[in-house]
């Protein structure tokens, strides 16, 4: 089996956007900080900050992410989104209208010209994010 999971950096967010998404989301969160690995040369100041965390949901979806440390260049994520799809429209807008506080709507809920319901968005923590509802075959 091979699994194909989106991992973000952050940049001293981590921790904030990955409590967030577990809020959305639900599941269970792990989180490791540097501190917890003295070897990897982050200095003391950045040692709280997130080195991996893992959110995976009672729903089968795993979402990682982690700190960029000061002395490793940061590239806010860029040209990629974070997209989920399914067949349930009440919890796919449960998703939608969490991930949305306090973020920007590129493109509304809404009915796509192939059906169903779609939309984008940018969360505040500057991710992209695509839902879709799949809607029943007629």
């Amino acid at each position: 089996m091979v699994i194909l999971n989106p991992y973000i950096s952050f940049k001293d967010e981590a921790r904030a956007a990955m409590e967030f998404y577990r809020s959305v989301f639900g599941g269970e969160l792990t989180l490791s900080t540097f501190e917890s690995f003295p070897d990897m040369g982050v200095p003391a100041e950045e040692a709280q900050l997130v080195m991996h965390a893992q959110l995976q949901t009672p729903g089968g979806l795993v979402l990682m992410g982690a700190d960029t440390p000061s002395h490793m260049e940061y590239v806010k994520p860029a040209g990629i989104s974070v997209s989920i799809s399914g067949d349930d429209e009440a919890l796919l807008e449960g998703y939608w209208n969490a991930l949305g506080e306090g973020g920007a709507v590129t493109m509304p809920f809404d009915t796509p010209p192939w059906g169903g319901r779609f939309g984008m968005l940018t969360d505040r923590f500057g991710i992209d994010w695509m839902v879709s509802y799949d809607a029943p075959q007629a």
